[in-house]
């Protein structure tokens, strides 16, 4: 993640209570400090809108889209905190004037947003929520946004909208609006490239979908993924996938395994002659073939490393990729990549078959890298369990955390309470265990 854009939403969020500081003749200072805490909030949810877009400059200033949405998460979940926090505190003021119509109907949907927003805040970091019902709340969530955003413009406070806290603030309410009706359109009236199947491959249990621009295609650079929505095939609903070929003559390939209930039913949905609509290219995982390399992936994680094979230059420095797979039979594009690793003298493929017995560890990653690993960058693409050992595995032999580069696909995810009480739960009981040997 980009440290400019995390620094950016810190930076506006904390400009409004040096606006509020130098109010004259406001002596509740606890008030004051509620105040602050609802604008910060409006300017939080502001950028929540904003970074949903997905609009161009967002991936270089906040990192790539993967860490956006991550950003997106936690810029809610600290707006809630600071909404809950403003309705705790009395933020109102003696001598602001009489109450009137429009003050009381802001008043009252600053309360309905309040606890609509909690309520859709819950749902969304709730990962077993059917996805259906997952966007949904998101929607919603815009929704009650501008309900906030009126509470804001309306309702009495020590400030006039003119005044510099004013007119900054509702500068980004209205930013946050415009993208909320952005985000708001029907994905037929989003930007995007059309593209017709061309070609449907089976593939170690996987299905690879080729597609032909209708006009002028995406440039997507090796490692890039796309938003594809596949059109008369009842399965319409956007959804991102990694380019595993990225074609001279302009075609795109995605290979989608069968993994949950949209790419369950896809193979049997899908047709050649077909049209498919791309946003994109998004995503920020690049090699750039300076130093030695390592690739780590699982499954169907081995869609980005393909492209990337693919694009290896005779120039560029040695690369290891490790692909993890339950059985030779059931590793996608395994015959492609035998024979791009037959092709390019710097690529070295290992397959990890758990099938025969293999299993990827830090060590074996290590003996195969040799000295290399020292100076070798390490990506990753597949299951978080695999991806955590590696990183711990990794760190004794000088691969540091800059030095482990992975793309977060699973944009959809809670709030780290499940893994902050699993690490908990290991400390305890490893402080257990050395109590024991030393009693």
């Amino acid at each position: 993640m980009n440290p400019f854009g995390i620094l950016l939403i810190a930076v506006t969020a904390i400009v409004p209570a040096c606006q509020l500081v130098i109010l004259p003749n406001v002596t509740d200072q606890v008030a004051l400090f509620s105040q602050y805490l609802g604008l910060a909030a409006l300017i939080l949810m502001s950028w929540g809108q904003i970074l949903a877009t997905r609009a161009p400059g967002i991936e270089t200033m906040f990192g790539g889209l993967d860490r956006v949405y991550v950003l997106h998460k936690w810029a809610g979940i600290v707006a809630m905190v600071a909404i809950l926090l403003h309705d705790t505190i009395d933020a109102e003021m003696r001598g602001l004037g009489r109450e009137t119509a429009l003050n009381e109907l802001a008043e009252t949907l600053g309360e309905i947003s309040l606890y609509g927003l909690l309520i859709l805040v819950v749902i969304s970091v709730a990962t077993f929520i059917p996805y259906h019902l997952w966007k949904w709340t998101h929607k919603a969530m815009g929704a009650l946004f501008a309900g906030g955003a009126f509470h804001f413009f309306f309702i009495m406070k020590p400030f006039s909208m003119g005044d510099p806290a004013g007119l900054y603030t509702g500068f980004f309410c209205l930013a946050g609006l415009a993208a909320y009706a952005w985000t708001s359109l029907p994905d037929e009236m989003r930007p995007s490239r059309g593209y017709r199947i061309s070609e449907l491959t089976q593939t170690g249990g996987a299905l690879a979908i080729t597609m032909t621009p209708i006009r002028r295609g995406l440039r997507p650079a090796p490692g890039q993924f796309g938003i594809l929505r596949f059109t008369g095939a009842g399965k319409a609903e956007p959804h991102p996938f990694s380019f595993s070929g990225i074609g001279t003559d302009g075609s795109l390939r995605v290979t989608v395994k069968a993994l949950g209930d949209f790419t369950a039913g896809l193979s049997s949905a899908l047709s050649v002659g077909q049209d498919v609509h791309i946003q994109g290219p998004f995503g920020r995982f690049r090699h750039l073939g300076q130093n030695p390399a390592v690739w780590v992936a699982g499954g169907i994680g081995i869609t980005p490393f393909l492209a990337w094979a693919k694009a290896l230059r005779a120039e560029d420095a040695p690369v290891d990729l490790f692909y993890c797979a339950s059985s030779r039979s059931a590793a996608p594009h395994l015959a492609e990549l035998q024979n791009l690793a037959a092709a390019k003298p710097n690529l070295t493929l290992h397959l990890i078959s758990s099938a025969e017995g293999a299993r990827l560890t830090a060590e074996r990653i290590a003996e195969a890298a040799g000295a290399d690993l020292g100076n070798a960058k390490v990506s990753f693409c597949g299951p978080v369990a695999l991806r955590n050992a590696l990183q711990t595995g990794l760190r004794p032999y000088g691969v540091t955390p800059r030095r482990f580069h992975f793309e977060e696909f699973e944009f959809r995810t809670g709030i780290g309470l499940t893994r902050l009480a699993t690490w908990i739960l290991t400390r305890t009981r490893r402080d257990m265990r050395r109590q024991e040997r030393w009693s």
